[in-house]
């Protein structure tokens, strides 16, 4: 006699959940995220929007759980060759190979713009994105500063958001390209500020 299992709850969560990130980054690199919708996300997941709305509450909150699952949540740590501006300048350039990739940049940027008007989002985004980022930097100039290359008078948050500001502000205000000559340029400049004479 044949048996018959029942159907696993949560392997089915999950391919609805991994359904509907899917269809929210898919979706705001099509449409924007002034159109994005809940419906339209269930619709292209294939599931009903009372199953969105069970697990979050806006299409805010989907879109930024969707971008954080997809980045991966691998502690970030920046190479240690010893040479900290050549360290600064790969990862950068790394950066700027991602921020140009249309299917990081929608999400990324919808999120940004999105939290400019929402302060529980920013502070998400803030929170669960953007200083993991920042904090990397800070360790990776920390090191550089008992190694005795960056002078210990330097404040290293306000250091790493020297490196970081300028960066983003040229990408979400689309002043100019993000390039390579751009980043090593910055790099330079801030690493004369803070280098130990």
């Amino acid at each position: 006699m044949a048996t018959t299992k029942t159907p696993d709850a949560t392997r089915r969560s999950e391919r609805s959940r991994r359904a509907i990130f899917d269809a929210a980054l898919e979706l705001v690199g099509e449409v924007g995220y002034d159109k994005l919708t809940i419906e339209g996300i269930a619709s292209r997941a294939g599931v009903g929007k009372q199953t969105i709305y069970r697990w979050w509450p806006s299409k805010a909150a989907v879109l930024l759980d969707a971008f954080i699952v997809d980045a991966g949540d691998e502690p970030i740590e920046l190479p240690d060759t010893g040479d900290l501006a050549a360290d600064l300048k790969f990862v950068l350039r790394a950066t700027v190979d991602e921020f140009n990739d249309p299917k990081f940049e929608a999400p990324y940027r919808a999120l940004a713009v999105a939290g400019a008007n929402d302060p529980e989002l920013s502070e998400q985004f803030v929170n669960r994105l953007q200083d993991t980022g920042v904090q990397a930097y800070v360790e990776r100039l920390r090191r550089a500063q008992e190694a005795g290359t960056v002078a210990e008078r330097v404040d290293l948050r306000i250091a790493a958001e020297m490196i970081l500001s300028p960066f983003s502000q040229r990408w979400l205000m689309r002043t100019a390209p993000l390039t390579y000559d751009f980043v090593d340029t910055l790099v330079d400049l801030v690493l004369t500020g803070i280098t130990r004479r």
